[in-house]
C-alpha cells in the first residue's frame, strides 16, 4: 500500500514534535529543514493537522507548532485521516452492489489494516523510541525518525 508524501511528513512530523518536547512550540523553518522539504509545503501540511485538532500555532518570536494536550492518544490512523481523509481505498468498478467478493475482502483487509494504525498511538512510539540527537540528527536504535 502506498500513502502520499504528504501523510510520511505528517507522520514524522507528529513523532518529532512529540520527542522534542510537546509543549516547546517549533517554527515551521526548523522542522521544514529536519524533513529536507520546503517550508510552504509542510505549513500546507500542518494546516491540516491545526484543523484536525492535533497541533496548534502560535505566532510570533516565540511561535511555532507544538501538540496540543492529550497529543499521546493521537493514532496513526488520526493523523493519515486528517490529511488524506476518510474515504475507503478501493471502491469496486463495476456496478453490480455490495455482493462483490472482490470488494469484500479488500474492504475487509482496510478494516485490520485501520485496526492496527488505530492502535499504534503517537504516545506509545515517543516511549518505545528511546530517541537520542546525534550530530543535530534525531535517531534511535531502530531508525531514523
Amino acid at each position: 500500500m502506498k500513502y502520499s508524501k504528504a501523510t510520511d511528513y505528517a507522520l514524522h512530523t507528529m513523532l518529532f514534535l512529540s520527542v522534542v518536547g510537546p509543549d516547546k512550540p517549533l517554527g515551521v523553518q526548523l522542522l521544514a529543514d529536519k524533513f529536507q522539504v520546503s517550508p510552504t509545503y509542510l505549513s500546507k501540511i500542518l494546516t491540516k493537522l491545526v484543523k484536525a485538532g492535533m497541533v496548534e500555532s502560535a505566532s510570533g518570536a516565540n511561535g511555532g507548532y507544538r501538540l496540543k494536550r492529550n497529543w499521546e492518544s493521537v493514532s496513526f490512523l488520526d493523523i493519515i485521516h486528517a490529511i488524506e481523509g476518510t474515504a475507503s481505498l478501493f471502491d469496486c468498478s463495476l456496478d453490480h452492489g455490495p455482493e462483490c467478493q472482490v470488494q469484500q475482502i479488500v474492504l475487509e483487509a482496510e478494516a485490520k489494516m485501520e485496526t492496527h494504525l488505530r492502535s499504534q498511538t503517537l504516545g506509545e512510539l515517543a516511549k518505545r523510541s528511546s530517541l537520542l540527537f546525534k550530530g543535530g540528527q534525531m535517531s534511535s536504535d531502530e531508525g531514523t525518525v
